[in-house]
């Protein structure tokens, strides 16, 4: 499927902004399931390309002058292939720093009980439906309930969040049983449902060896497909933020978001 992408991110300040750094992963990379046609970034400053620590490319940049508002717009064409199996290169890290634990992903007895006994036979596409299947019973689709500070533990126990809290959920309890699992942000084309465009999933590690893994979406309770665009992964969220910064002066900040995806060569 050829996905067109738009995702422009706007700020203004009360006062004027005196300096600014940010750190961005708004670039999908090639992969089995994507090849990415054409992509461009553009930001306030001059962008620094980079790979980050887990294979994700990033971007930074920084300004030293006085600002009202700025745009970081990203946009582009990716031709995605249904591909739910994905093969690490080298250069990323081994799948096992994916079983440690995060502030965000912290296990219990609840997240263990919940991942036990799922993948006794191995990562299977039909195992790690069942979890996302289990996940999605237990963790009811809602937003507002949760922010980003939430926890697996804390979306266990109130049963509710949104795509990021599904996800914590998933990889925590995958984590309690043994099982390598990260966070995958990205884009999903929900053309009925524009506010979903904004995505995160998860990864299964299935062969460490091999450094081979599957890709699952709990929210739609399906494996990857021609639906998903990958921007980065990382253990938790605070790892794969879109736009991550500090900044100097500027005083109330207001941000505003718009993600559009459409399909096809229009």
């Amino acid at each position: 499927m050829k996905l067109r992408i738009e995702h422009e991110t706007h700020y203004e300040y009360s006062t004027p902004l005196h300096y600014s750094l940010q750190s961005l992963r708004l670039t999908p990379q090639p992969s089995e399931h994507q090849t990415v046609v054409h992509w461009t970034l553009h930001a306030p400053g001059k962008l620094y390309p980079q790979r980050d620590g887990y294979g994700n490319e990033s971007h930074t940049w920084s300004i030293a002058r006085r600002l009202w508002r700025g745009v970081i717009k990203a946009t582009g064409l990716v031709v995605t292939h249904a591909s739910p199996w994905l093969d690490d290169d080298a250069a990323c890290p081994p799948p096992m720093v994916y079983l440690r634990s995060t502030a965000l992903t912290a296990e219990n007895a609840g997240l263990k009980e919940l991942g036990m006994g799922v993948f006794d036979d191995g990562v299977t596409e039909a195992s790690a439906l069942e979890l996302a299947g289990r996940v999605f019973e237990r963790i009811t689709y809602k937003a507002g309930e949760t922010t980003v500070e939430t926890s697996a533990a804390d979306a266990l126990e109130l049963g509710a969040g949104v795509c990021q809290d599904q996800a914590h959920v998933t990889i925590a309890a995958c984590r309690a049983n043994g099982i390598p699992a990260r966070y995958v942000s990205g884009y999903f084309y929900a053309p009925d449902s524009p506010a979903l465009a904004s995505h995160a999933w998860i990864d299964v590690c299935a062969d460490v060896a091999a450094r081979r893994w599957l890709s699952v979406d709990i929210t739609h309770r399906c494996l990857m497909d021609e639906r998903h665009v990958r921007l980065a992964v990382g253990p938790d969220y605070a790892a794969c933020l879109p736009i991550r910064g500090v900044r100097h002066g500027g005083g109330k900040e207001a941000m505003r978001v718009n993600v559009a995806i459409r399909s096809g060569d229009s």
